[in-house]
């Protein structure tokens, strides 16, 4: 695949917005799975959570 300038016409047509919807989007889903995780915590008496990287968090 050979790359090449885009034309003026291509120009006026590429409209930003993508990229930023994708991060909100994105950010809404981590907030509302750490509100979930946070909730289930608080909510038991006893509990534990394993997430990927090795974090681990207990309530007593």
């Amino acid at each position: 695949m050979e790359k090449r300038p885009l034309s003026q016409q291509e120009l006026r047509n590429t409209l930003p917005g993508e990229a930023i919807t994708l991060t909100a989007v994105m950010a809404i889903l981590a907030i509302g799975i750490i509100a979930v995780v946070a909730y289930n915590l608080f909510k038991s008496k006893e509990g534990s959570v394993k997430l990927p990287g090795g974090f681990t968090f207990e309530w007593n």
